[in-house]
């Protein structure tokens, strides 16, 4: 099958994906554009995998202020080079997570982060909560579980949906630049500021 050029430079266009990993991805979907996108990104996550282990040790901390200056956000974001943090992607990047922690407020970056203390205490309150709700005690363990898995969803940074494309996660987010820009990127740390709050 032969690929048309015009659609080659599209897809790199929407994808910002290397020549030869677009015709590919286009050979492998008939020339379907959407799937062609879809192929690109699971083979930018598998790449960006393997880029997880380097260490991360330039960045930038950027803030947002919400509009009104009642709420504000100061974000450390890593990656392993200078060049890559003083390009317009990274930076949009950072700053779009600086967003993300404002709009969605988690305690965490990753599960790792979060307290004993907190998982203890919401580990009991979804036990009573389980308990008040008649379950039988051989399945309170998997509820709790099952709750527990979407408290990480809220409260872990990177496993919240997306506020810009809810179909997936910071943490997926991520990983798209990772393979876009070719090193490896964390968020360290991230301090939420609102009016009020202690």
């Amino acid at each position: 099958m032969q690929i048309d050029a015009k659609l080659v430079k599209e897809l790199r266009d929407r994808t910002g994906a290397g020549i030869m990993d677009c015709k590919k991805a286009l050979l492998e979907t008939k020339g379907d554009i959407e799937k062609a996108i879809e192929v690109l990104r699971k083979m930018g996550i598998a790449k960006a995998e393997k880029k997880l282990d380097r260490e991360a040790k330039d960045g930038i901390v950027d803030s947002y202020i919400h509009p009104g200056s009642k709420l504000g956000v100061l974000i450390e974001v890593n990656c392993e080079t200078d060049f890559v943090a003083s390009t317009d992607e990274f930076k949009e990047l950072v700053h779009n997570l600086a967003m993300q922690v404002a709009a969605s407020n988690p305690f965490a970056v990753r599960r790792d982060d979060l307290p004993e203390e907190i998982l203890e205490k919401e580990k009991k309150i979804y036990e009573e909560q389980a308990r008040k709700e008649g379950k039988p005690e051989k399945v309170i363990e998997k509820i709790v579980q099952g709750r527990l898995e979407k408290f990480y969803q809220e409260a872990c940074l990177l496993e919240q949906s997306y506020i810009k494309d809810p179909s997936i996660t910071v943490g997926d987010l991520i990983k798209q630049y990772i393979a876009k820009l070719g090193e490896n990127i964390v968020v360290k740390r991230f301090a939420r500021f609102r009016i009020g709050e202690s």
